[in-house]
């Protein structure tokens, strides 16, 4: 019985658990994602923002396109999800089991973050394409009705990508993005893993759900003020369109130079409220999720 408890878990339940727990999470939060960004899609010169808050936008959201609305783009938050959660804690799970210690000692904070960097970045490369699809859904409704793509899911928005634009163009922002996600990662999963660990030292706390939803909170906050820059350059080149044959944007730091020269240096922290709004309770489902699928794996398997 002793040997059967303590046999490691297989790496592809490791990979399931972490897309089905990212899924679950997903539908709770889409509308936060949608209005994150669209936040970081508007434009704010000459001192003048183009929605004051972000209740002020799922007003506007609702009032113009209806309650339904706050949903769009849910098909390729679940398909990123899928792809992107599955295979970063998937990694991420498969390479702590593999550098901590023979007695299972947990490997410190720096290799944490390391982990946390190479899972991001592997996740980033397999979802990037869901993410295009996303960022394009969830800004639609903000377009005029002649300018908007008009994707019916993701399945559609992925075909029609690739014929239109070229298959490239499915991976358009792959480098924000993984770099986003190195930074994401590194912050959000390491910092869970620390924030967990030093409670359970301190003794107040026990391995429970409000253990998990602290750790989480904790880590998402840090997570938010550390990605936001990167996170709105991703944003804005998955979005753009190719005008006259020259793209809006030449890369990651045109974004951040042009945001910064016409908005302002505190708009790359615009959206900042549906961002963490969406990141803490997404952390948080996330890794409850993941950790009630661990134990019931423990269990019963």
């Amino acid at each position: 019985m002793a040997k059967s408890e303590n046999k490691p878990m297989p790496n592809a339940v490791k990979f399931l658990f972490g897309g089905l727990s990212g899924m679950g999470a997903t539908l709770f939060v889409q509308p936060l994602d949608l209005v994150k960004n669209r936040m970081q899609l508007s434009k704010g010169e000459g001192g003048k923002k183009e929605y004051k808050t972000s209740f002020h936008l799922i007003r506007a959201i609702i009032q113009k396109e209806g309650l339904f609305a706050m949903y769009n783009g849910l098909s390729a938050g679940l398909l990123r999800q899928a792809t992107y959660t599955t295979t970063r804690l998937g990694v991420y799970n498969a390479l702590f089991t593999h550098f901590s210690g023979p007695s299972g000692d947990a490997p410190n904070f720096a290799i944490k973050a390391g982990l946390g960097m190479v899972a991001g970045m592997c996740g980033a490369f397999v979802g990037t394409p869901a993410e295009v699809a996303l960022v394009r859904m969830t800004s639609d409704g903000r377009l005029p009705p002649e300018l908007r793509r008009n994707y019916t899911n993701v399945f559609s928005a992925l075909m029609r990508i690739a014929r239109e634009e070229g298959v490239v163009t499915l991976w358009r922002g792959a480098v924000p993005t993984m770099g986003r996600a190195m930074v994401v990662n590194a912050a959000q999963l390491a910092s869970y893993s620390q924030a967990k660990e030093i409670m359970l030292k301190s003794g107040y706390f026990k391995e429970d759900i409000l253990l998990h939803f602290c750790s989480s909170m904790i880590s998402g906050l840090i997570t938010t003020i550390a990605s936001m820059p990167v996170d709105i350059a991703k944003t804005r080149i998955q979005n753009m369109r190719i005008i006259d044959g020259k793209p809006e944007f030449t890369g990651a730091l045109d974004v951040l130079g042009k945001v910064v020269k016409n908005e302002g240096v505190f708009a790359l922290w615009k959206g900042f409220t549906p961002y963490y709004a969406r990141l803490g309770p997404h952390t948080v489902l996330t890794f409850i999720f993941l950790e009630q699928m661990n134990v019931a794996y423990q269990k019963f398997a």
